[in-house]
Parts: C-alpha cells; structure tokens; sequence
C-alpha cells in the first residue's frame, strides 16, 4: 500500500467544522484535543467584500517525522504505509512529540493523560474505508488521495 493523504479543494469547504465533529466522535475524543483542525482564514478581500478562507490542519504524517525520533518510549511510530500514530499503552505523557512537531499535530489529552494524534483513522483504512473526516465531509471537500495518482 502506498502513502495516501487528506486532500482539501478549498473552494468546496464552507468551514462547517463536520470533519472535526466526525473525527472527534470517532476518536472519543473529550473538549481540547483536535486531531484535525479547520483553520479560517479572515484576512483576505475580494474587492471590497471580506472572503474567509479555511485550512485543513491534520497530521502530515511526515517522511521522517520529528515526533517519532524524540519519543522515547517508541509510542510514537510509523508503518510502512507512512502512518503516524501513538500506541496509547506505550504513551508515558511526556509530550516530547508535541514539542517536535512543527505543525502542532500531536494534542494533549488532558483526559488520559497522554498524546492523541491523527492517524489517518488507521483501523477504518484498514477495512478500506475511508478516514471518518474524508466520508463525513458534507460538502465533499476532502479527499482520500494516494500520491501515486
């Protein structure tokens, strides 16, 4: 299996924030953590008019990810598929990969006390679905690319 990525055509997305929604529901995850973030841009004008523009902020599942060679108790890993993800039994909370991230990726998790991350819905690519916030977008902004394509 090749390196698959989220894909947003950001003319589509209208910033309704389903993608977070989706995700956090599937990862139980509690009011804080955000493994993807839609990000509104205020800044721009077309003209006279104020235009927002939105970001999709997920895991970039880097190529040699910082937040995994400072783990030091090897939670932080990477498949073969170029998945990122944290095995939650390993995770001791030191959040070493929240520091080494550049884009902000790895979230504390007050609740347990350890890091959540995105991880492409692993299980769900497993089956061969899709990531819960790709088949939740309602707008159908995102996408489930792999670069070979």
């Amino acid at each position: 299996m090749g390196k698959h990525v989220i894909q947003l055509k950001q003319s589509r997305c209208i910033g309704c924030y389903a993608c977070e929604v989706h995700c956090k529901t599937k990862n139980e995850l509690p009011v804080g953590p955000r493994n993807c973030r839609i990000i509104a841009d205020n800044s721009n004008v077309v003209g006279d008019t104020p235009k927002t523009e939105f970001f999709f902020m997920p895991c970039f599942h880097c190529d040699q990810p910082q937040c995994v060679a400072v783990c030091p108790t090897g939670a932080m890993q990477k498949r073969a598929d170029g998945i990122v993800f944290v095995d939650q039994s390993l995770c001791i909370g030191c959040q070493f990969c929240i520091t080494a991230c550049p884009w902000g990726a790895p979230q504390w998790n007050a609740a347990t006390k350890t890091v959540s991350k995105c991880d492409h819905c692993r299980d769900r690519i497993d089956q061969g679905l899709q990531p819960a916030c790709v088949s939740k977008c309602t707008a159908h902004a995102l996408k489930w690319i792999s670069l070979g394509e």
